[in-house]
């Protein structure tokens, strides 16, 4: 009988992939505790996360005439963009535990206010020995029930893979 892997072992108290992030996330991550970030699928190359719409997130409040939602700060939108970007390279790695990420690079356009919840989908592009890079598409649904891309990016993440 093989001992499991840590990989193993950690899903093996979780019911899935999500769940075990959405975890760690909340135990360990308190500023993406705090914007309420929510692992919502991981698949292989693939991770998509939200945050979602809170007024103490918006760039300004509306006032008692506007009858609109204020804006989601883009600081916001770049933090999903950041973290779903490396996350998801760890999805197509052998061992995703084994390895360290840091951002080397993130570029992002802002297409639109959002005006709603942010859900940010992040596909890997390629996970090199020491270099990972991902690309990311981050959606916004309004109060009326459009959903619109609000902002795309792309990440390279520096990876350092244990010995």
């Amino acid at each position: 009988m093989t001992e499991d892997t840590p990989t193993e072992a950690m899903l093996e108290e979780f019911d899935d992939r999500e769940s075990m992030l959405q975890h760690f996330l909340d135990e360990n991550q308190e500023f993406l505790s705090w914007l309420g970030t929510s692992i919502d699928h991981v698949g292989d190359g693939t991770m998509t996360m939200s945050i979602p719409y809170d007024e103490k997130l918006t760039n300004t409040r509306p006032t008692a005439a506007d009858d609109e939602r204020a804006d989601m700060h883009g600081g916001v939108a770049a933090t999903l963009i950041d973290t779903v970007g490396g996350l998801c390279l760890r999805t197509a790695m052998d061992d995703p535990f084994s390895a360290r990420i840091a951002t080397i690079n993130l570029n992002l356009n802002y297409l639109r206010p959002a005006t709603g919840d942010l859900v940010a989908t992040a596909d890997v592009v390629r996970v090199g020995g020491s270099v990972g890079v991902s690309e990311i598409v981050v959606e916004s649904t309004t109060p009326d029930g459009e959903t619109h891309e609000v902002a795309i990016g792309q990440g390279a993440y520096r990876v350092f893979r244990g010995d």
